[in-house]
């Protein structure tokens, strides 16, 4: 017996949101029903298609196989509506992984220009603590602080960026900025919580001195910008952030922090249309505001 398509419509929806209550938010169809299509495409191919975790829905070595095929029948089908010779016009879904300042403070402003030049396209725009992995295809695209060691990925650097430690001009009109390493320690500092770090590229303060605690903690780098412009205390910042905000000093601005975005794409995705655009035009509009970045 062969699948019905609907029933692989479905399982690559499950399969995208990693979770079946996700999906059906996704998709619009009950969570009922896509549980008894996911149990009849499992009883038609007999195999198990997911595992089920705390999180949701994982892909076993069986779904893995078949998502790929069914992205692969997917496209071609996008292929067959919309010719590969026309590159504005794009289909579908586009999810994108970003960390939070990035994807607030960067991405977030010149997406809508994306947006214009593909209207037949939707976007989701993860811009959380923490990522989405593209090796396990909960997201397309992903921008990350270090490159990936492991899974079927390809990745490259996007850019490095540099960042500062910031104040605002309200807390300096209450005591003077540090002038030395060593008198940062005399200051209130603001950074992340420690045991919720989702990356040790996080680990900022530590690398303006060695133990330097936050007495102000956030999970959220936004937060943090927050935090810092209301005067209560010092903290470190990407330089897209500190510099975007004239009501900041950069404090010692001879110690500066560098680390770099990866851009990563499953490796049986990096030719799809909407992936390609996507990373083409990121990269293009990263370059053209490198200043922003070092």
């Amino acid at each position: 017996m062969q699948p019905r398509w609907d029933d692989l419509q479905d399982f690559l929806a499950i399969a995208r949101a990693g979770q079946i209550a996700r999906a059906a938010v996704a998709t619009g169809v009950d969570p009922t029903t896509l549980a008894r299509h996911l149990r009849r495409l499992e009883a038609t191919l007999g195999q198990t298609l997911f595992e089920q975790t705390r999180e949701g829905q994982v892909p076993t070595a069986a779904g893995e196989a078949l998502l790929v095929a069914v992205e692969a029948m997917q496209q071609a089908a996008a292929r067959i509506a919309a010719p590969d010779d026309d590159p504005h016009h794009l289909t579908g879904v586009l999810r994108v992984s970003v960390s939070e300042g990035f994807g607030t403070w960067f991405v977030a402003h010149h997406l809508p220009a994306f947006a214009r030049l593909h209207p037949e396209l939707a976007i989701e725009l993860v811009a959380t603590s923490g990522f989405l992995n593209p090796s396990r295809r909960e997201a397309d695209v992903a921008v990350m602080l270090a490159r990936p060691q492991t899974g079927a990925v390809i990745s490259g650097k996007l850019t490095d960026y540099t960042l500062g430690l910031y104040a605002a001009r309200t807390y300096a009109a209450r005591r003077p900025l540090p002038e030395t390493v060593e008198q940062v320690r005399e200051h209130d500092l603001i950074g992340y919580v420690p045991d919720l770090l989702y990356a040790p590229e996080l680990r900022y303060l530590s690398e303006v001195q060695a133990d330097l605690e936050p007495r102000l903690r956030s999970s959220s780098i936004n937060a943090q910008y927050r935090l810092v412009a209301a005067g209560a205390g010092l903290g470190v910042l990407p330089r897209f952030i500190g510099d975007a905000d004239d009501s900041l000093y950069r404090v010692l601005p001879d110690r500066t922090i560098r680390r770099s975005f990866w851009l990563v794409t499953h490796q049986d995705m990096r030719e799809a249309k909407k992936v390609r655009t996507f990373r083409d035009w990121l990269t293009a509009l990263v370059a053209t505001h490198r200043g922003r970045f070092v």
